[in-house]
């Protein structure tokens, strides 16, 4: 994780709206997370290490709350695991 990862999700936390597809995948990218195309209208998001957390996040680039919400849940519970497992 990088601090410029660190800062995008103070800003998600600080807000949720004015977010675009661009600024999310690289708030994902920047904690690990892999963005792979699907054949439909969503693309998998995913973590290597743990496979458990994944969602689906839709191709156009306006983007919903939800998908902010769902993101700053998802890095929190990696935060959670690493911690977890570093001790």
């Amino acid at each position: 994780m990088g601090a410029n990862a660190s800062k995008l999700l103070e800003k998600a936390r600080a807000s949720k709206a004015g977010w675009n597809r661009l600024k999310l995948d690289r708030l994902y990218k920047g904690f690990g997370f892999i963005i792979k195309m699907g054949n439909g209208p969503h693309d998998k998001v995913y973590h290597p290490k743990y496979p458990q957390l994944i969602t689906w996040l839709p191709r156009h680039n306006k983007l919903g709350e939800y998908n902010i919400d769902n993101a700053i849940k998802l890095i929190d519970s990696l935060q959670k695991l690493e911690e977890a497992e570093n001790g």
